[in-house]
């Protein structure tokens, strides 16, 4: 069975980061588990099947090293193993027992998510509706290349300006799922966005205007009344 958002396995015990990890990545479009152990996270690997792994190297009953060589033994999930140590046989001996990328803490969550996203897209997931190749994200009839900067619908190229992009990205990052509109301002317009929240309406508008079969009747970016606006999977 397929779903439309990825699940990051954040196996961490210190509460606060738990909070502030699950809070933060459900912002960004992600479902999330914890685990609090090593035992804990080798049992919810194999019951939720995580598309990505936040790996702390100190971890209680087993080490997020011998966490990460068994699943790595099974499964080729990505795992970003997480420290409170930056030295350089840390890294070492986290990528030689299998994972696929390192950060040290503090970090910033910005940063951390696009990790997570980069690791995703070279180790795409098999439980996703979802398709992401190299730097690309497919949806239904909507490719999005990040690298290139490049928008192709039904197979078309479409030019499309760098906040419709961005706009775009955030969208088709979170298929199926309902994004507010205070979420969508804050993610593509900053924190700090005091304009016109009009602003986001007519950005939508002109999307609709590249992406739909019939703008007047959308299909692809629907509108949720009272909410904000969700990407459809089925097109």
């Amino acid at each position: 069975m397929t779903r439309t958002q990825p699940i990051v396995l954040v196996a961490e015990d210190e509460e606060s980061f738990i909070e502030a990890l699950t809070l933060g990545l459900k912002r960004e479009g992600f479902l999330v588990e914890a685990a609090r152990d090593g035992e804990e996270a080798i049992r919810k690997f194999d019951e939720f099947r995580p598309d990505v792994i936040l790996l702390d190297v100190m971890l209680p009953r087993k080490s997020g090293l011998d966490v990460c060589r068994e699943i790595r033994s099974r499964s080729k999930v990505p795992i970003i193993m997480v420290t409170a140590k930056a030295t350089e046989i840390d890294t070492v001996v986290g990528l030689e027992v299998g994972a696929d990328d390192y950060i040290s803490k503090p970090y910033r969550l910005k940063e951390l998510v696009a990790r997570v996203r980069a690791v995703m897209r070279r180790t795409p997931g098999d439980n996703l509706d979802i398709k992401i190749e190299h730097d690309s994200i497919e949806v239904g009839e909507i490719v999005l290349d990040t690298s290139k900067h490049e928008v192709r619908v039904r197979g078309e190229v479409v030019k499309v300006p760098l906040k419709e992009f961005e706009l775009l990205e955030f969208l088709i990052s979170n298929p199926g799922r309902v994004l507010t509109r205070e979420q969508i301002i804050d993610r593509v317009w900053g924190p700090y966005y005091s304009g016109d929240t009009k602003t986001l309406d007519v950005h939508i508008k002109r999307l609709r205007s590249k992406v739909e079969k019939d703008p007047s009747e959308p299909k692809v970016i629907t509108t949720v009344r009272g909410l904000g606006y969700r990407l459809e999977t089925s097109q």
